[in-house]
C-alpha cells in the first residue's frame, strides 16, 4: 500500500466550517471527498509539525483538525530533514517565509513517502524552477 504524507492544508480544509466563497467551498469539498473516499486506499503519515499547525487557532476548529489526525503515525523532523529543508530554501525552491512548507516536503522525502497530499498551491503544489543554470539542489 502506498504511503501518503498528509500536510496541514488537507485537514484544515476537510474539517473547516463551510465557506460562502465558491472557490474555497470547492476546495473544502475536494478535501472532504478525498478524506472520506480515498484515505483508506493509502497508509497515512504526518509529522509533529502538522499536528502543531493543526493545533493552532480556534480551539473548536483545532479539535476538529486533530480529530482527523488522531491515530495517524508521524515521521521524524530530525537533523536530516532540517538540513534538506534549509537546502530547499537556500536553492530558492521555496521562499524563506515558507520554511515550514519546506520542512513538510523534506520530511516526506527523507522518510521515502510516495505522495505528499496538500492543497497548499502557493509553495508546495507549485512548479518551482531552479535558478538559471542550476540542475540539482547541491552546488
Amino acid at each position: 500500500m502506498d504511503t501518503v504524507y498528509v500536510e496541514t492544508s488537507i485537514v484544515s480544509h476537510a474539517s473547516a466550517w463551510p465557506s460562502s466563497d465558491t472557490q474555497t467551498a470547492a476546495i473544502q469539498h475536494q478535501a472532504r471527498q478525498w478524506w472520506s473516499t480515498k484515505r483508506s486506499s493509502f497508509e497515512l503519515v504526518t509529522s509533529q509539525l502538522v499536528i502543531d499547525e493543526a493545533s493552532a487557532g480556534d480551539p473548536v476548529a483545532a479539535a476538529e483538525r486533530l480529530k482527523l489526525l488522531d491515530g495517524v503515525p508521524t515521521v521524524a523532523i530530525d537533523d536530516e530533514v532540517r538540513a534538506l529543508a534549509r537546502e530547499i530554501v537556500s536553492a530558492a525552491l521555496m521562499p524563506h517565509k515558507a520554511a515550514a512548507d519546506a520542512l513538510h516536503v523534506a520530511a516526506a522525502a527523507v522518510a521515502g513517502i510516495q505522495y505528499l497530499l496538500t492543497l497548499n498551491c502557493r509553495h508546495i503544489a507549485n512548479a518551482h524552477e531552479l535558478p538559471q543554470g542550476q540542475r540539482t539542489l547541491s552546488p
